[in-house]
């Protein structure tokens, strides 16, 4: 597999018959030029007779792209010899990758006359596939603990005869009912988001700012925290709900990782047809080594403090789906103890070719 020959044409002129036999090779070659997965096919010898650009980095190739490359031939001897064969090679990297490779033998009037291999990257496949299992997993969880509270709450109550301890319990079971109720809304909400079930207007982002401040308004009030603006006169095409919610979840997320009585501040700024929102607070701060993590959905940086303050630990989570959908991004810069400063960036008008990033 390490020579490689494409149809060229000759320099000698060339009968009709090679004309179009060279002319078939051009268009094979072009062909599996296009397609993005690696395809190389090999002679009954072994030596590969086409190889697309895709497949070029497993030829004469070093680290992981070696272990692949070595992985292929593997496979192409055995479907040379008759077997058809695939497998998936995992390279922990950096970067991780996983491949799906596939070989089978090439025949003509009934002999075989080589193989052909293809090698198919699947690391975004898998990527999501991880994911969605472990949503699956954490849903099941995070609704385990409520729902398993609710149960023994009710089962108790009912056998209580003191009207104090009946409040008492009646009134834990409308806490866990209303952390559920909170759970599924957020899960509500970024399926919403993914499915791209929008409805973009024109928005002024003044309406957005003051929005997003009347939804976490009463929960500020009973904290005693102090929330500052400053907007713009900006006016972005965007989903009305899916911005403020947004921006809500950042506000509330300050809120709830601030001490009591301090000050919060939300802006927001046009710059080259971006509008950036800003929210700042004066927080505990997010350790280092959980900057790549806060926006992972039921990711918590302090579960026992996200637990006190009724979080779902999926606000982030929707405030960067909210960003993708939008085609702009949102980053964080916060050390430990010095507080946070979240950034939303969306498009004005939203045609601008998305950047998708995790957080800082």
């Amino acid at each position: 597999m390490n020579g490689r020959r494409r149809a060229n044409v000759s320099d000698e002129r060339p009968s009709a018959t090679s004309t179009a036999g060279d002319l078939d090779r051009r268009r094979l070659a072009e062909a599996l030029d296009a397609v993005g997965d690696a395809v190389v096919v090999v002679d009954a010898a072994g030596e590969a007779v086409l190889r697309n650009n895709a497949a070029d980095r497993f030829n004469d190739a070093r680290h992981a792209d070696a272990l692949a490359g070595d992985a292929l031939r593997e496979l192409l001897d055995r479907a040379r010899n008759g077997e058809e064969c695939s497998r998936e090679l995992q390279l922990y990297g950096p970067p991780a990758e996983v491949f799906w490779m596939t070989a089978r033998p090439l025949m003509a009037e009934g002999r075989r006359i080589g193989a052909v291999g293809l090698v198919r990257d699947v690391t975004e496949a898998r990527r999501i596939e991880t994911v969605r299992r472990d949503f699956v997993a954490n849903v099941s969880h995070e609704l385990k603990t409520p729902v398993g509270a609710l149960a023994v709450l009710a089962e108790t109550l009912a056998t209580t005869e003191n009207p104090e301890v009946a409040r008492q319990f009646a009134e834990r079971i409308a806490d866990e009912a209303t952390r559920v109720g909170a759970i599924v809304d957020d899960l509500l909400d970024l399926g919403s988001i993914e499915s791209q079930s929008t409805f973009r207007g024109s928005v002024a982002v003044t309406e957005l700012v003051r929005s997003a401040i009347d939804r976490v308004g009463a929960a500020a009030a009973a904290s005693g925290h102090r929330i500052t603006v400053s907007d713009c006169d900006e006016v972005v095409t965007c989903d009305r709900r899916q911005v403020v919610s947004a921006l809500a979840n950042l506000l509330d997320n300050a809120l709830k990782y601030s001490e009591p009585g301090t000050q919060i501040s939300i802006s927001a700024g046009s710059v080259d047809g971006w509008v950036t929102f800003e929210v700042a607070d004066q927080g505990v701060g997010i350790p280092s080594r959980d900057l790549d993590r806060i926006f992972e959905r039921f990711y918590r940086v302090d579960r026992a403090r996200s637990r006190t303050t009724g979080g779902t630990g999926l606000g982030l989570a929707i405030v960067r789906n909210v960003a993708h959908a939008h085609h702009g991004d949102v980053t964080v810069d916060s050390s430990e103890g010095d507080g946070s400063v979240f950034r939303l960036r969306i498009p004005v008008a939203g045609n601008v070719s998305p950047l998708f990033s995790e957080g800082r």
